[in-house]
């Protein structure tokens, strides 16, 4: 786990997990565009916080790859937490992951740590499983001209969360890519301030229109 902001007595915790491979045993290295796409994340969340009272990390995977039933990235995702939790103690945890991160996300929503997921363009293949979604906060954004992974599986992976989840939502980048560079400005926005409003609900407003939330088709921003 690499720390980014660390308070003396932080009041909750913010974990970004970056991209990677389907299958690859490659050590993971912080310079690899995939950990680079997350640094104007991070930027852009500690700007929306209210205060600095919030440990920001960035989480370290030891491979690039998910490479199957490993799954690595969610091992790495369980560690950092814990890393977290006697770091911090158990303060609520929002996970800010992308495409492989976003999977690790979801995989990990159910540790002890997590209040909710934010996943932007995330790797939700059909049949990913939610059970471990209870009582969590899943929001995702994903890009409607995205050819890596699929924002129909994503809304899908939203849609049956909501049989277990506290609450479930989704929004489309129109014009948006897997690597979130076009409309990067939006993106990093309505992500630092879902991240904000799942940290503080009742101070900080919720960046999507009340449809992300229906049954619905899912809106456009």
């Amino acid at each position: 786990m690499l720390l980014r902001q660390r308070p003396d007595r932080p009041r909750a915790a913010v974990l970004l997990l970056h991209g990677g491979q389907e299958t690859s045993l490659r050590p993971a290295r912080p310079w690899q565009l995939a950990a680079l796409r997350m640094g104007p994340f991070l930027r852009a969340v500690s700007g929306a916080l209210p205060g600095d009272d919030v440990l920001l990390a960035r989480a370290r995977y030891r491979v690039r790859g998910w490479n199957g039933e490993r799954a690595d990235a969610v091992r790495d995702t369980h560690r950092a937490l814990d890393e977290l939790a006697e770091l911090a103690g158990p303060v609520p945890t929002v996970l800010l992951g992308h495409s492989m991160g976003g999977r690790a996300a979801l995989r990990a929503a159910g540790h002890p740590q997590v209040r909710g997921v934010v996943a932007l363009a995330p790797w939700w293949p059909p049949g990913e499983p939610v059970e471990q979604t209870a009582g969590r906060h899943i929001v995702c954004l994903h890009g409607d001209q995205d050819r890596v992974t699929s924002p129909t599986d994503s809304a899908d992976c939203v849609r049956r969360a909501r049989t277990t989840a506290t609450r479930t939502g989704m929004a489309l980048i129109g014009g948006g890519d897997h690597g979130m560079l076009r409309r990067h400005r939006l993106w990093h926005a309505t992500a630092a301030a879902l991240v904000a409003h799942l940290l503080d609900p009742t101070g900080t407003p919720d960046p999507l229109p009340e449809e992300s939330y229906g049954t619905a088709d899912f809106p456009v921003l």
